[in-house]
């Protein structure tokens, strides 16, 4: 679980320890977070990772499994969504098609029963506010894309709600017009002053709009930051990966300020991870500087790929110790050159490895069998008695996967592919929801159905 330390009263939020299951499959897993009055709060994460039933629960239109929700410091959990000070922007709008844009952006204010003159004068303040002013009467079928996001942001901001919830309000757009909304989007925050609640899986959108971004997978808050501190202090692989492009590797921590990795020992500015300690590194890569072969070079390779990519160019460079790397650079390298490659100590980040190996909750069924992911399994012998509870250790690169999942002693899919520069490193979801990690050089896509092996020399019992 990740939290936030908030200074006390500033919050217009609380959400605390909400938990979510749909039938047996559980969503959200202990989810806090704070969120201060006036904050551009971004939920950010992969298709299926818990954001918008997290808004859903916000806006009271899901209930939590467990958990609370406080507004103000007080509990709003159980409170309908009509009693709720929060308005929701949708992705598709849910505009009437059979009201003008006057009256579905009044909608709300007449069921109010609010006085005709101040409708009036709300509405009209609503549409100079989203650049719609003379476009009351028109049919809203008759608007384009962007202009039909401004009525449904208009008719959310009119009530004056404390929180704007908004839903991927942009995804249905074209790319231009999804870069005009999102300036207009940081305008109206500004203007309006009151708090936004913005779910997206689009990195850059959310690294343009955010004050704060939540870095969401698997209904688990992953990090909290501002998008500075998200960009280039991710705390962990899946951060790395996910917000922008990075090269991402084993390493281990020499000592504070000395790293190794790719074979080679690098100054870095990390410190406190101990001696000869795991951890992942992670480099930018327009933090690597590429040039013409020189022998103050730390690395060294062949250019395999060059792409221009409008402001930059891109290249994959494969080092003569077979690790891949990808560079951004305002120059050319094309494919074969030989370059050599520098990376600055500050342009290294490190992070603590998550695990090091799979560990799994086992129990001996014999002298050479356990039960493990619900499936029994041969191990070597280990003389311990029946029924005794253990952890059994496996290493990334000893699970073998097969393409036919009839093969495998256990079945499962792929969830999430990392590359390591020199290999594939996997999150195997199985049917009954464990998680295996997997290290290999074959390629699998995301989603991929596999059979899982483990030999008997490959598990390690530890009692």
């Amino acid at each position: 679980m990740v939290e936030r330390n908030v200074e006390p009263g500033g919050n217009i939020i609380d959400i605390k320890h909400v938990s979510k299951w749909f039938g047996d499959k559980q969503v959200l897993d202990d989810v806090s977070l704070s969120i201060k009055k006036g904050e551009f709060v971004t939920i950010l994460g992969p298709s299926g990772c818990g954001k918008t039933t997290l808004l859903r629960i916000l806006a009271g239109f899901e209930m939590a499994t467990d958990g609370e929700v406080l507004l103000e410091g007080s509990d709003i959990t159980q409170t309908p969504p009509h009693q709720r000070p929060m308005n929701t922007v949708f992705q598709r709008y849910a505009l009437f098609p059979h009201l003008n844009v006057y009256d579905n952006i009044a909608f709300g204010l007449k069921l109010k029963k609010t006085k005709a003159g101040v409708i009036e004068e709300k509405v009209k303040r609503a549409l100079k506010m989203v650049g719609l002013t003379d476009y009351e009467h028109r049919d809203v079928n008759s608007l384009s894309g962007g202009q039909q996001q401004r009525v449904a942001i208009a008719r959310a901001i009119v009530n004056q709600p404390q929180v704007l919830l908004l839903d991927e309000p942009l995804a249905a757009l074209d790319l231009k017009m999804r870069k005009d909304m999102q300036m207009e989007l940081k305008e109206m925050h500004k203007t309006l002053g009151i708090t936004f609640i913005y779910v997206t899986h689009d990195q850059e959108e959310a690294l343009t709009l955010s004050d704060t971004i939540v870095v969401m997978s698997e209904g688990v808050i992953q990090q909290i930051g501002t998008p500075t501190d998200i960009y280039n202090e991710p705390e962990n692989c899946f951060v790395a990966d996910f917000i922008g492009e990075s090269n991402i590797l084993n390493g281990t921590m020499i000592d504070d300020r000395l790293v190794h990795f790719m074979n080679t020992e690098f100054k870095c500015v990390d410190e406190g991870f101990g001696k000869n300690t795991p951890v992942d590194v992670v480099i930018r890569p327009e933090d690597i500087y590429i040039m013409p072969p020189t022998e103050s070079g730390m690395l060294h390779g062949k250019v395999v790929s060059c792409i221009f990519k409008g402001v930059h160019y891109e290249m994959t460079v494969l080092t003569n110790d077979g690790y891949e790397l990808m560079i951004q650079d305002y120059n050319a390298f094309e494919p074969e050159s030989e370059v050599s490659l520098i990376i600055k100590p500050s342009d290294i980040h490190v992070m603590k490895k998550e695990r090091v190996c799979n560990t799994f909750e086992a129990t001996v069924v014999d002298d050479t069998h356990i039960d493990m992911l619900d499936t029994t399994f041969e191990c070597l012998p280990h003389g311990l008695p029946a029924g005794t509870s253990v952890k059994a250790e496996v290493d990334f690169n000893k699970i073998d996967l097969t393409d036919d999942k009839e093969d495998g002693a256990l079945e499962g899919d792929v969830r999430l592919i990392l590359y390591k520069g020199n290999h594939y490193h996997l999150t195997i979801v199985t049917d009954d929801d464990d998680y295996i990690y997997v290290d290999t050089n074959d390629v699998w896509d995301d989603g991929d159905m596999v059979g899982i092996n483990i030999l008997p020399e490959d598990i390690r019992i530890k009692s």
